[in-house]
């Protein structure tokens, strides 16, 4: 599971009790400002974004008329001693103290969680910047009285809403004011600006995701296991931050002192160590290899321990390892017999006896690779794996892997009865096209013809299930998807398939960092036509058609939030001293 780092500063004060009444910042009623200037004579528009948010002072007294004289000026005030000088140590305990808190990321003054109308006042609504002077003199009461911002801090801007019902007509009064909190335990300062606000996460799709990926550096997206979250730590220990920290198709299996590598003849026959193993490649190779007996032991590549001594890097540049295991030990005599030996944790090394026969060499590992086409999900370009289920058996499939799916391929004559049997891999991803012609004379007979015809459309086996997964496994039937036969023809004596169709649907399947394509529902439909039996008379030529369509069904991808962590905190039993 990922780790979730919080930057969060949080200083915690023991405040006095609030003062009674909270510092007035603004006032506006009918009129847009609280300076001493006359304003202009009509009904004003007291929206809320027009209301100043730090008003000029208000005289105590009126200005000076025209031509008359200033007001004299009041007396000083009586001197005072000045006080003592306070210790460095105090005087940076009260500048923290009365430092200024955090800036407010919201406006308050724009907040109105009572506006649910688009251009329209909403009734007794007294934020509403849609209301004017007239709608407010018709309020009875705000329905929202407070608004405030982030109730956490130690002093939060406020946002005060009444109706003076006394005024002629009424009106509203907007206020803003500075509010303590009460509390003990409250944000004094945060060095960190966006704990104080929500911001709506961006939805991963496909086309961001590499931006966001980027922008998240990876970690975020990591919380399948802990072995993929360690991997993509240690590849971002790297300098190379174009390097991608999984494995590639056909890329070289990373070891803990170099490369996988698979004896193979190179120029000529003879064996070369140097071959790597390519990731999802699979490999079946033959070579020879000159041998001095007298020298067996010294080979590495005669020995079990040259092939599995090698620890295999789960990913590129990671220090997880995967360890290579024995599942099965067979042994060849000299004759030629072979014997499977009852435990696979035997370590078998390479030995001369007298000179001329050396025992215990390795000659193949597994020469016969399992034919998947992806793990777990489909490869784009790798033939569809398919095949019959009879009852109360697994799957069976042929051991040809691109003749499992087929259809119909095209020649250059285009002649229907030629291409009888000549048929291509239906490969993942691939939408295919193909067909033929075939001619009919009047001494063709209907049902002979649309038999020829469909064989000729799906071939002599066609199967019955189709694997969801690149790596689905024949026992687990559930892994498998059934064939829908559907059956489109119109109502006539004699109807002839013209039209052969094959729809694969398909979803991205895991999380959105790795997703596996996955086969979810497969169709083939027969489309057939009528033919007239007046059209036997002279030779006809019908067009027959093959297809395949892969569609894409997966769903927009959700985002997913884990719980937010809990805070396991423990005070002393005198905390609350002297209060309790």
């Amino acid at each position: 599971m990922a780790a979730v780092a919080l930057r969060l500063g949080v200083l915690l004060l023991l405040l006095p009790p609030p003062p009674p009444l909270p510092a007035v910042r603004g006032i506006s009623g009918q009129s847009r400002s609280a300076s001493a200037t006359a304003q202009p004579s009509g009904p004003p528009a007291p929206s809320v974004r027009e209301t100043p948010r730090r008003p000029a002072a208000i005289p105590t007294a009126p200005g000076p008329g025209v031509g008359s004289s200033p007001a004299p000026e009041p007396p000083p005030p009586p001197e005072t001693p000045a006080p003592l000088a306070a210790s460095p140590a105090a005087a940076a305990t009260a500048a923290a103290r009365a430092g200024p808190g955090p800036a407010p990321v919201t406006d308050v003054a724009t907040l109105c969680v009572c506006d649910l109308s688009v251009a329209q006042c909403d009734v007794n609504c007294c934020c509403d910047p849609d209301c004017s002077a007239a709608d407010f003199s018709l309020f009875t009461t705000c329905s929202v009285h407070i608004v405030t911002g982030d109730s956490q801090l130690c002093t939060q801007e406020t946002a005060i809403y009444s109706i003076n019902v006394a005024a002629h007509p009424p009106e509203r009064i907007f206020k803003l004011v500075d509010q303590n909190n009460p509390s003990i335990f409250c944000i004094h300062a945060t060095n960190y600006k966006q704990a104080l606000s929500f911001i709506p996460p961006e939805m991963p799709t496909s086309q961001n995701f590499d931006s966001l990926l980027k922008q998240f550096e990876g970690v975020t997206f990591s919380a399948e296991s802990d072995v993929l979250l360690n991997t993509e730590l240690d590849a971002q220990n790297f300098s190379d931050t174009n390097e991608t920290a999984r494995y590639e198709y056909g890329v070289p299996i990373q070891t803990a002192d170099a490369f996988l590598r698979l004896p193979a003849p190179l120029v000529s026959s003879q064996c070369s160590d140097a071959n790597p193993a390519g990731f999802l490649v699979n490999q079946a190779v033959k070579c020879s290899r000159m041998i001095n007996v007298g020298n067996c032991n010294t080979t590495q590549a005669l020995s079990m321990l040259f092939y599995t001594n090698s620890s295999i890097l789960a990913v590129p540049k990671s220090s997880q390892l995967v360890n290579v295991t024995v599942q099965a030990i067979t042994v060849q005599s000299l004759s030629g017999t072979r014997t499977l030996l009852n435990s696979s944790d035997v370590l078998l090394l390479p030995k001369n006896l007298d000179n001329q026969v050396c025992i215990n060499v390795v000659l193949g590992l597994n020469t016969k690779p399992v034919p998947l086409s992806g793990n777990p999900g489909y490869g784009i370009g790798l033939p569809l794996r398919a095949g019959f289920r009879p009852t109360g058996s697994g799957i069976i499939q042929s051991t040809n892997t691109h003749g499992q799916l087929t259809v119909l391929q095209s020649s250059s004559n285009q002649d229907c009865l030629a291409v009888e049997g000549v048929r291509t891999p239906v490969l993942f991803g691939y939408n295919m096209i193909s067909g033929c012609k075939l001619r009919i004379t009047a001494s063709t007979e209907c049902q002979l013809l649309a038999n020829i015809i469909l064989n000729v459309l799906k071939g002599q086996n066609f199967p019955e299930y189709v694997a969801s997964f690149g790596n689905s496994q024949a026992q687990d039937v559930l892994d498998w998807v059934p064939i829908t036969h559907i059956q489109s023809s119109e109502q006539g004596l004699c109807q002839i398939p013209v039209s052969f169709e094959i729809e694969v649907k398909w979803t991205k399947y895991g999380s959105l960092m790795n997703p596996q394509a996955k086969i979810v529902n497969v169709s083939a439909t027969v489309i057939s036509t009528i033919l007239a039996q007046t059209h036997f008379g002279s030779e006809r030529t019908i067009q027959i058609a093959s297809s395949v369509t892969f569609i894409d069904v997966s769903t927009p991808a959700e985002p997913g939030y884990k719980a937010p962590p809990t805070i396991d905190a423990k005070l002393p039993f005198d905390f609350f001293f002297p209060f309790v």
